[in-house]
């Protein structure tokens, strides 16, 4: 469904984190694009305030339940956007996606950014996946 693309003529991606480039085949598949998430709970307020790695666990969890509803895995994932907080919660959000993303890696951007739109979050993250029709 989708080939992952670092040609030999660019540097590789630092860590392996990501893939340059993902070509996803047109005709039979469909592309998912997945409204930025936060870790909220069940009441709809922010989980773990300031806690990054129980925050990131949630978000990638939300993430992950958003695509099997709808028959994808995070193996149909072509591109990840990330906005945190603050640079060093990276390990710990990249722990919990490495965890989830076994394959190739998609396409990724992390930002840092001043504030999220909910007092308390410190990552979010988006996502485009291609599944089946």
């Amino acid at each position: 469904m989708r080939t992952a693309i670092d040609p030999p003529t660019v540097p590789a991606p630092p860590g392996g984190w990501y893939s340059h480039a993902v070509r996803g085949d047109v005709g039979t598949v469909a592309l998912l694009f997945v409204s930025g998430q936060v870790a909220l709970d069940e009441s709809g307020e922010i989980a773990h305030p300031g806690d990054r790695a129980r925050q990131s666990q949630r978000v990638v969890a939300t993430l992950d339940r958003i695509l099997a509803a709808q028959g994808a895995t995070f193996d149909d994932v072509v591109n990840i956007r990330t906005y945190v907080t603050d640079l060093a919660l990276l390990p710990a959000y990249g722990a919990v996606r490495a965890r989830h993303v076994t394959g190739a890696p998609p396409t990724s951007t992390t930002v840092e950014v001043a504030g999220l739109h909910r007092p308390g979050a410190v990552v979010e993250a988006d996502l485009v996946a291609a599944v089946g029709r």
